[in-house]
């Protein structure tokens, strides 16, 4: 059975190489901010955000009969309930991470397969990050080494890179953090004999 990725995050790619699935690339055709604006206009809140985008992105890409199609996405909020979006450039992204410097902040992600146009499997996961008070000058050096690498990231750092010293906990999956809920996501892939069991 063909399992397709219909993401253009090469994390997620890397996670599942990384984990021995075998699948191929299917980008999505879907206006996300369009999308999301409309699903926020009718009331979605951010963590069912992330799974309907994922819905929407897998439902875009193109797909044979019998294939299963993984979309997937994130959303990040604040404790008082303000909804995050990727950063649109540098002087954003610092201004964002003041914004949640010393507070805790939530990462949805979110996972949904469609097989034949249809959704048979979905999950979300959240985490919550309290990133710690830092210095002006410690988070300008942060942004000179890592905003090209963290520019497409909703909350503007990579946990698995230098982004990791922003925090001073972190309580949830690390998984999610990178972008999937990889491990209910392998048990339905064995369930459906994607993987061995």
């Amino acid at each position: 059975m063909i399992l397709l990725l219909a993401s253009k995050s090469e994390t997620r790619r890397r996670m599942l190489e990384a984990a021995a699935v075998e699948f191929e690339i299917a980008d999505p055709d879907l206006d996300e901010e369009t999308a999301k604006q409309g699903l926020l206009e009718a009331g979605f809140e951010p963590r069912d955000l992330a799974e309907m985008l994922a819905e929407l992105k897998a439902k875009s890409a193109a797909a044979g009969a019998g294939a299963l199609v993984l979309g997937a996405d994130q959303t990040l909020e604040t404790s008082d309930g303000v909804l995050f979006s990727k950063p649109a450039s540098r002087a954003e992204a610092r201004e964002q991470l003041l914004m949640l410097a010393g507070t805790t902040h939530y990462l949805h992600s979110a996972a949904v397969i469609v097989r034949d146009g249809q959704r048979i499997w979905g999950c979300s996961e959240s985490v919550a990050l309290r990133m710690r008070k830092f210095g002006e000058a410690f988070l300008d050096d942060y942004l000179d080494r890592e905003y090209a690498h963290v520019r497409w990231s909703v909350g503007g750092y990579r946990i698995e890179g230098p982004g990791v010293q922003l925090f001073e906990q972190i309580d949830g999956s690390h998984f999610a953090i990178l972008g999937l809920p990889l491990l209910p996501l392998l048990a339905f892939l064995r369930e459906q004999g994607v993987l061995r069991s």
